[in-house]
C-alpha cells in the first residue's frame, strides 16, 4: 500500500531538513574570509581613497568642503569624477547610480551605463555633471502633497561626505553614489536633506555656545550613531507559504505555541549552523562596502538575532544602516532564508527595534578639544560645566518635543511593539542612572554658591570619574537612556530609516542648545565668571525636567499611572502620535531653524499617515483573504470529516459518540468567526469609502480596523487549535521558530 502524499505543510518540513548549509563562496584556502582589515571598504571610493588619485590641490579643496559641509567647487568636480570613473571601471562597474532615500524608508537608484559614443565609437564616459546631478523622475514617489503626480522633475545631488561604493549583486556591478533628492523649486523630498540641514543646524548652535563658554577653535560639532539592527531570520519556505508575511510582513494568524522564549534559551546562545553561515557572508558583504559591523549575537525571541556596527557620523550611519537591512534581505535568500525586518512578525515573542546610539562630537583647529564627545564627563570643573551644558539641552529637548520624538518612531509595524512588555513605551522619558540623578537633582534643589568649581565640589563632580564600565546601569525598558558617554535612543523600529527620528531629535536638541544660549548671555551680563553662570543657567532646567526623567521600570502599570501624573504624553496609536508633527511647537521648531518649511513638514505627516492607512488596508485585505482561502476552507473540511465520523459511528450502533460533540463545537467556532470575518469585510468597505478625509480614515483603522483583526486572529487561533494537524495549510509557529 503506498503512503498518502504529503500536505504541502510536511513536504516543506521535510525538505528543510535535508537541506544542506551553504558554504561561503568567498572562502579563502584556510577555510575562512581571511583578514577583515584586508578586505573592510575595498568596495568604497571615499575622501581618504581618493587621497592617492588626486591632485594635492583638488584634494584640499574635496576635504575641505566635507569637513565643513560645503558645496564642492565646479572647477574640482572635473577632476574628482574623473578619479571616481577609472576607479569604478577599474573594480569592474559597468552602470553607475544616484542612491538616496525617498519617504518610503528604502533606498532608490536609477542605473546609468558609463556608455557614450565618439565618432560612432562606444566609450566609458562618466563626467562632473553626471557625478553631481542627476534627474529622475520624482512623480512616483511619496511627497505628500508637494509635488503633483503631473510634477515629475526631481533632482538627485551627491553628498560628497558620504563615500561612493559599488553594489556587487549576483556578479553585478553598479557605482552608487550617495544623494539627496529635492524637487524642481529646492523642495525637501528625502530623508537625507532634512538629516543634513538638522546636522548643520546644530552644529551652528553649538559653536555659538561653546565660544560663550570660552572653547575656541572649533569649526564643526557633528553628531555620531550607532543603530544596533535586531531581525528575524526563518526559512524561506516558510515564508513563502505564508501570504500575510509576504504581503503585510507579519503573522496576522497564528496560534501560540507551547514553548515561545520563556525557557530564556535563545538569547545569547549558539548561533546555529546555517544562520552563522548567512550572518557571516552577510557581514562580508558589509565589510566590503566599509560598513563597520563589529557585532552579532541571538536575540530573545527564537528566530531572532542582532548586529551591531561601530559609532559613525550620522549621515554615514543612516546610509550604512540602510545598506544593512539591503544586504540582510539579499543575503538571506543565498541561504534559503528570509529577513523579516517587521517590528512584530509574530504575536506572544519579542518583537524588534533599532537601538539608536547618539552622541556629539567637536572637530577643532585646536588640538586639545577636537575629538571631544560633549555628552562624555570630563577630569577638570570646567569639563564637566560644559558636560552638564550640553546634558541639560538634551533633556529640555527631550521634555519640550517628546511628542514629536514619538512622532517619528510612529509606524504600523512599531504599533505592535511599544509598551508590549518587551519594549519602551509609547510615553517617552529618560533614564539617566543612579549617580547622575543625584547630580541633576542636587543642582536642581540647591541654591546657588558664588563659585561653581566650589559648587562641583561640594556636590563631589569636580572630576566625574573616569572608569571602564560606564557610571550608568543600562535600564533596556527605557525608550532614551544614557548609557554613560552617549544616549541609546531605543524606541525606533526595526524596519524604520533611522533618519527621519535621529533629525527630529537633531532638531530638538539644536533648539535647546539656541535656547540656553540666549540664557548665558543674559546671565554673563550680571555673572562675571562663565562657569558660574552656566550652572545658574542649567539649574531651572533640571528642575523643569524633572518629569521626563524615570529611573524605574517602563514597562510596569505603575509607569502609566504616574506618567499621568506628570502630565507626560501615553501616544498608544500612530495616528494620534503624528498629529505630533502638525502642533504650532513642531511648525516654529523647524521653520525657525531652516530644517523644513512649512509645506515640507506638513508633506512628512501626510506621507506617514498615508503609510499607516495602507498598510492598515492591507493587513485588512491579506486577513480576509486567509480567512476565506485557508482558513474557513479548513475548517469546513475538518468539520465535514467528524460529522462523517459521528455519521459512520451513529450507524454502527455506538452509543458514546464524541465526534458530535468535537462537531459541535468546531461547528460554533466557524460561526464565530464568519461574524467577525463579515465584520471585517464592513470595514473595509467603510475605510475604502474614506480617502478623502485620510484622518477620519486613519481613526477608523487604528480603532475599529485594529479591533475587528484582533477578534477574527482569536477565532482562527481558536481553529488552528483544534482543527487536525493535517489540515491545517499554513506553517505553525512552532514550525517557523523552531526548526528541525
Amino acid at each position: 500500500m503506498s503512503a498518502s502524499p504529503l500536505s504541502p505543510r510536511k513536504a516543506v518540513i521535510r525538505e528543510i531538513t535535508e537541506r544542506e548549509v551553504r558554504l561561503l563562496p568567498t572562502a579563502d584556502e584556510s577555510g575562512g574570509l581571511g583578514r577583515i582589515s584586508e578586505y573592510f571598504g575595498i568596495n568604497t571610493f571615499g575622501v581618504r581613497q581618493m587621497r592617492d588619485k588626486l591632485p594635492r590641490d583638488i584634494y584640499a579643496k574635496l576635504v575641505d568642503a566635507v569637513k565643513h559641509g560645503k558645496k564642492l567647487d565646479l572647477d574640482v568636480a572635473p577632476r574628482v569624477a574623473q578619479a571616481i570613473k577609472e576607479w569604478a571601471i577599474g573594480h569592474g562597474a559597468t552602470h553607475f547610480t544616484h542612491w538616496f532615500q525617498p519617504q518610503t524608508g528604502l533606498t532608490a537608484e536609477k542605473h546609468d551605463a558609463f556608455l557614450s559614443f565618439d565618432d560612432g565609437q562606444p566609450m566609458e564616459a562618466f563626467g562632473a555633471s553626471q557625478l553631481i546631478q542627476s534627474e529622475p523622475d520624482a512623480s512616483s514617489f511619496p511627497s505628500g502633497g508637494l509635488r503633483a503626480t503631473w510634477e515629475a522633475r526631481g533632482y538627485t545631488a551627491w553628498n560628497p561626505a558620504s563615500p561612493v561604493f559599488i553594489a556587487e549583486w549576483a556578479g553585478v556591478k553598479t557605482l552608487c553614489i550617495p544623494s539627496v533628492f529635492v524637487g524642481y523649486n529646492g523642495e525637501a523630498l528625502d530623508e537625507t536633506t532634512p538629516l543634513l540641514r538638522s546636522s548643520d543646524a546644530l552644529s551652528t548652535k553649538s559653536i555659538e555656545l561653546l565660544e560663550l563658554l570660552g572653547d575656541k577653535g572649533v569649526y564643526r560639532v557633528y553628531t555620531t550613531l550607532g543603530a544596533e539592527q535586531e531581525y528575524f531570520l526563518i526559512d524561506r519556505a516558510h515564508f513563502a507559504m505564508r501570504p500575510d508575511l509576504v504581503m503585510a510582513g507579519r503573522t496576522l494568524l497564528g496560534a501560540p505555541p507551547s514553548r515561545g522564549q520563556q525557557l530564556e534559551d535563545h538569547y545569547f546562545g549558539g548561533i546555529p549552523e546555517r544562520i552563522q553561515a548567512c550572518i557571516a557572508e552577510v557581514e562580508y558583504e558589509l565589510y566590503r562596502l566599509g560598513v563597520p559591523i563589529i557585532t552579532r549575537h541571538n536575540e530573545v525571541a527564537p528566530c531572532q538575532f542582532e548586529m551591531a556596527p561601530r559609532f559613525e557620523e550620522t549621515d554615514v550611519a543612516s546610509d550604512h544602516n540602510q545598506l544593512v537591512m539591503a544586504t540582510l534581505r539579499r543575503v538571506a535568500l543565498r541561504h534559503g532564508l528570509q529577513a523579516v525586518l517587521h517590528e512584530k512578525p509574530f504575536a506572544g515573542i519579542n518583537g524588534s527595534g533599532k537601538h539608536c546610539n547618539w552622541a556629539m562630537g567637536i572637530a577643532a583647529d585646536n588640538p586639545e578639544i577636537d575629538g571631544t564627545n560633549l555628552l562624555k564627563p570630563g577630569q577638570t570643573p570646567h569639563q564637566n560645566i560644559r558636560f552638564l551644558v550640553f546634558l541639560a539641552a538634551v533633556l529640555q529637548a527631550v521634555h519640550k518635543h517628546a511628542g514629536l520624538l514619538r512622532a517619528g518612531i510612529g509606524t504600523s509595524g512599531n504599533e505592535h511593539r511599544l509598551g508590549a512588555n518587551e519594549a519602551p513605551p509609547a510615553i517617552i522619558s529618560v533614564f539617566m542612572g543612579g549617580m547622575l540623578t543625584k547630580v541633576i537633582d542636587a543642582i536642581a534643589a540647591g541654591k546657588t554658591t558664588a563659585n561653581a568649581e566650589q559648587e562641583m565640589i561640594k556636590l563631589g563632580v569636580a572630576r566625574l570619574p573616569e572608569i571602564e564600565k560606564d557610571n550608568t546601569d543600562r535600564n533596556r525598558t527605557s525608550p532614551f537612556a544614557f548609557t554613560g558617554n552617549k544616549f541609546e535612543f531605543r524606541a525606533v523600529g526595526s524596519s524604520q530609516s533611522i533618519a527621519f527620528p535621529v533629525m527630529l531629535l537633531n532638531a530638538a536638541v539644536a533648539e535647546a542648545i539656541g535656547e540656553i544660549t540666549t540664557a548665558l548671555k543674559a546671565e554673563l551680563k550680571k555673572t562675571k565668571k562663565v562657569d558660574d553662570a552656566v550652572l545658574k543657567v542649567v539649574r531651572p532646567i533640571f528642575k523643569e525636567t524633572s518629569a521626563v526623567r524615570f529611573e524605574g521600570n517602563n514597562y510596569s502599570e505603575e509607569w502609566v499611572k504616574e506618567a499621568s501624573k506628570r502630565k507626560l504624553l501615553n501616544l498608544r496609536r500612530t495616528p494620534e502620535a503624528l498629529e505630533q508633527l502638525m502642533t504650532k511647537q513642531s511648525h516654529t521648531l523647524f521653520t525657525s531653524l531652516g530644517i523644513l518649511s512649512e509645506e515640507e513638514l506638513h508633506s512628512r505627516y501626510h506621507v506617514r499617515l498615508e503609510r499607516y492607512i495602507k498598510d492598515m488596508l492591507i493587513e485588512l485585505h491579506t486577513l480576509r483573504e486567509l480567512v476565506d482561502t485557508f482558513v474557513l476552507p479548513a475548517a469546513f473540511q475538518y468539520s465535514s470529516s467528524l460529522a462523517q465520523g459521528a455519521a459512520q459511528a451513529k450507524s454502527a450502533g455506538i452509543k458514546s459518540i464524541p465526534a458530535i460533540d468535537a462537531a459541535n463545537k468546531i461547528g460554533d467556532l466557524i460561526a464565530n468567526l464568519q461574524k467577525h470575518r463579515t465584520a471585517l469585510g464592513k470595514v473595509i468597505d467603510k475605510a475604502e469609502g474614506m480617502h478623502e478625509d485620510p484622518v477620519k480614515q486613519a481613526e477608523l483603522l487604528t480603532a475599529a480596523g485594529a479591533d475587528t483583526m484582533l477578534e477574527v486572529r482569536k477565532c482562527s487561533d481558536a481553529l488552528e487549535s483544534s482543527i487536525s494537524d493535517e489540515m491545517w495549510p499554513l506553517p505553525k509557529y512552532r514550525e517557523m521558530l523552531f526548526p528541525v
